[in-house]
């Protein structure tokens, strides 16, 4: 009798510290060189005049000298490239100019960009939150293909995510997150 009462308590305590190192452990952003850094969970902003997903992934890492950022997309064909200068809008209305430093990569379906924050940049971020990001697709479009061309991604969660909820929990706050990975 007494056999059962301890097994469960062991199958408890393990999923207890599991749940716990899982809730506590923090994101990495692999860059295109191999290296892990610190990063910010990734953000699906929407994206309504991409019809092909609809959604753009934005994810920011801390590294040495500042921050780095990754968008990504998917897209209909491989030969496309998110390039040019990304512009993230701040909530006060200011913005950030990105400059393309060329460091692309792809993943299945998903085109991705890479673009570095200097450090005044990332001290900004850690007290205004990401409003929107503005992007270009290149590549040959076609017919059948995805778009190519100039896109917001929207910091506004999928309706589906926030069924439901408050206001303020349909979009991501960016700043906390951000903040987080000085702490």
């Amino acid at each position: 009798m007494q056999k059962p009462i301890i097994q469960h308590l062991i199958l408890f305590l393990m999923l207890f510290l599991n749940f716990s190192f899982f809730a506590n452990a923090q994101e990495t952003m692999l860059a295109k060189d191999g290296k892990e850094y610190p990063a910010t969970s990734t953000w699906g902003f929407s994206c309504p005049e991409y019809a092909y997903s609809g959604l753009m992934n934005a994810q920011i890492a801390k590294v040495d000298k500042g921050g780095l950022l990754k968008i990504g997309i998917d897209v209909s064909d491989k030969t496309f490239y998110i390039g040019g200068n990304v512009y993230l809008t701040l909530e006060d209305g200011s913005f950030i100019i990105c400059t393309d430093k060329i460091i692309r990569d792809s993943k299945d379906k998903q085109i991705m960009a890479y673009y570095f924050l200097t450090n005044s940049e990332m001290a900004k971020l850690k007290v205004l939150s990401i409003s929107n990001i503005r992007f270009r697709i290149f590549g040959n479009q076609t017919a059948y293909s995805s778009k190519t061309g100039h896109f917001t991604g929207l910091n506004k969660k999928s309706n589906f995510e926030t069924f439901g909820t408050t206001e303020a929990s349909k979009t991501y706050d960016t700043k906390t997150a951000i903040l987080s990975l000085y702490n």
